[in-house]
């Protein structure tokens, strides 16, 4: 690495030499006469003439090769020795098997096009060696036309570069390879920049390569950094883990213009994500959507999954919604493979998206992952219930009850007809459908009465629509906002008015109604009217009914609803038993209490202790006796 920066640091100079002089030809003319940086020791066959070196004002004949050209720089007669360690030799000495002399030969009959020809040949067939010695024994031959010696341009040099490349040179010797194209008055291009890039992408020279792509920033138009160089760079930053740095180059790539390949982008994705940089991430991804180049740029399938969970966990809803939109893409494209290649989201995956909408209020959000699982479905089967609950939740939060009871009549039209238990719970206000019930009462009466306004209307519209379960969220909504006389109404516009017959989620309703209000004898009442018609009772009906008795701090009422509910084959919950525990300690009831014990052990519950609540009580009560 510090070899690499000091040849970086030496070349320096020597390009910025070239940049100032490269328009003087009489600086050619010079560096082709009497420079002496490469030291060399070529093997010139014996049957070429040596002249004596003429006068240079007489004659203008090219160089002698044996007069310390740069070209040919050790005179085989007195051969120099290299004065430095640095100064790596063109031209290895190992020419001896008979291939070397065969593309000597050859390179005395080549031209410049014919090497270019040549090159291309072997750059197909991989022939990298041979394509260094060609080049290196071109260089040392005279034009057969002026009698000169061989000037590569620049593309030339370049390809001599790649075959380095290709056979492992080290970025330092690269750098002075590049360094030496001021013997040929040749400018380095990006091309050769990014040649010595690549071999410090092999090597993981971050640090050198950084310095290079800066420099080149700094150079003229001609070796400005283009794709392949920030490519090159970020990739190895990204690997290094240095991400900082990584997404600087990132930065610099988009905003001139240039191209991110789909393997620099994904670790981009990647790192970001697996750092928490998920604003950075958005950042990125918003800018390669807005250009023409970056635009198709999309993760894999399995790292859209990956993003979409990171984001929903930090509720970051543009990285989520960007992720489900990789998602979509990835399904148009595999719809139109021949065979086609059917992917679906999962539909777990969409559930949480919905409650990332919910949470943080996003319309777009809720929207593009509604869309997304009905493309994955493809009308081949409705959404399960969950996803229907889960965009009721979102909608319900945005404050949207029309669509959110739109959506509730979609739920019933695909699972309304069944009649099992579980369905049944489904539109349980208490419980699924609670959401739309806080939705409902947030603003008090006035949003209640609009919701039962626009049902009624929907009643008598064409096609109707009638639902005891939409009217039950507004009893409920009454209960919660303690309005038992608009809860009783509604229960009775459901037959009057409707023309409906009331379930067990409407008599638990109005019975919670009445409870709230200490009114437990009318909650009673309906219990018996409710059983009177023939409506079956749920656990949720006994949990009222309990909660009416403890409002009235009547733990052994309460206790006796549990019997009855026991009888009848459901089984109390831990936190009913907890609720009458704690009615029966403020009342010191502790018969009452003991027959909870009784109950918490039939049916294996853990009752645990409440030492917080216990200290608070006797702090209240003590105080009260004070």
């Amino acid at each position: 690495m510090a070899s690499s920066i000091a040849i970086l640091t030496k070349s320096r100079s020597i390009i910025k030499k070239i940049l100032t002089h490269h328009h003087h030809h009489e600086y050619l003319v010079k560096s082709i006469t009497t420079s002496s940086f490469l030291s060399q020791q070529p093997q010139l066959a014996e049957e070429q003439p040596h002249p004596s070196p003429p006068s240079p004002e007489q004659s203008p004949l090219p160089p002698n090769p044996a007069s310390g050209s740069p070209l040919y720089n050790e005179n085989w007669r007195n051969p120099i020795q290299p004065t430095s360690s640095s100064s790596a030799s063109l031209i290895p000495l190992n020419f001896i098997h008979q291939e070397s002399a065969r593309i000597q030969a050859l390179s005395q009959t080549l031209d410049l096009p014919a090497v270019k020809n040549v090159f291309a040949d072997w750059t197909a067939s991989q022939r990298w060696g041979d394509m260094k010695q060609l080049f290196e024994f071109w260089i040392r031959s005279l034009d057969g036309r002026s009698g000169k010696p061989n000037k590569p341009d620049v593309d030339l040099y370049n390809l001599y570069l790649r075959a380095n490349v290709m056979m492992g040179a080290s970025a330092g010797e690269l750098l002075d390879l590049v360094a030496r194209m001021e013997d040929y008055g040749i400018v380095p291009n990006t091309a050769s920049f990014n040649l010595v890039l690549k071999a410090m992408h092999q090597a993981r020279e971050t640090s050198a390569a950084e310095k290079l792509i800066e420099r080149m920033l700094q150079s003229g138009k001609e070796s400005l950094p283009d794709d392949e160089s920030y490519d090159l760079v970020i990739g190895m930053l990204f690997l290094t883990d240095q991400i900082d740095s990584a997404l600087k180059y990132v930065d610099l790539t988009l905003k001139y213009g240039y191209i991110l390949s789909v393997k620099v982008f994904t670790e981009c994705v990647r790192s970001c994500v697996d750092k928490g940089r998920l604003d950075t991430l958005v950042s990125i991804i918003d800018r390669c959507k807005k250009m023409d180049q970056n635009k198709a740029l999309c993760p894999t399938w399995n790292l859209c999954n990956y993003i979409a969970d990171v984001a929903m966990q930090e509720d970051n809803t543009e990285l989520a919604y960007f992720s489900l939109e990789f998602m979509a893409k990835w399904i148009a494209i595999g719809d139109k493979a021949r065979p086609p290649v059917l992917l679906s989201v999962d539909e777990g995956l969409v559930v949480a998206a919905l409650g990332t909408a919910g949470r943080t209020y996003n319309t777009k959000l809720l929207d593009g992952s509604w869309a997304l699982l009905k493309r994955s479905l493809r009308q081949k089967k409705a959404p399960n219930p969950e996803s229907y609950l889960a965009k009721i939740y979102a909608q319900a939060s945005l404050g949207n009850l029309q669509k959110a009871f739109s959506t509730l009549h979609e739920l019933e039209t695909a699972y309304g007809s069944s009649t099992t238990e579980a369905e049944d719970n489904l539109f349980s206000p208490f419980t699924s459908l609670y959401p739309l019930v806080v939705a409902c009462s947030k603003n008090g009466f006035v949003t209640l009465d609009s919701v039962y306004y626009q049902l009624e209307n929907l009643s008598q519209a064409d096609p109707p629509y009638k639902s005891v379960a939409a009217l039950n969220c507004i009893i409920l909504g009454c209960s919660n906002t303690w309005d038992v006389d608009r809860a009783y109404q509604t229960f009775e516009a459901i037959s009057s008015t409707f023309g409906l017959i009331p379930n067990t989620h409407s008599y638990n309703a109005l019975m919670n109604a009445f409870g709230k209000l200490k009114k437990t004898s009318e909650a009673s009442s309906v219990f018996e009217h409710m059983i009177s018609k023939g409506v079956k009772p749920n656990a949720t009906t006994y949990s009222v009914l309990v909660d009416a008795h403890l409002v009235e701090r009547d733990p052994k009422a309460a206790l006796s609803v549990i019997d009855q509910m026991v009888n009848e084959g459901f089984e109390p919950s831990r936190e009913m038993l907890k609720k009458v525990r704690r009615r029966c300690m403020r009342e010191m009831n502790y018969t009452s209490d003991d027959k909870v014990g009784s109950l918490a052990r039939q049916f294996k519950i853990r009752m645990g202790v409440e030492n917080r609540r216990d200290l608070l009580f006797n702090l209240e009560y003590s105080t009260d006796y004070a």
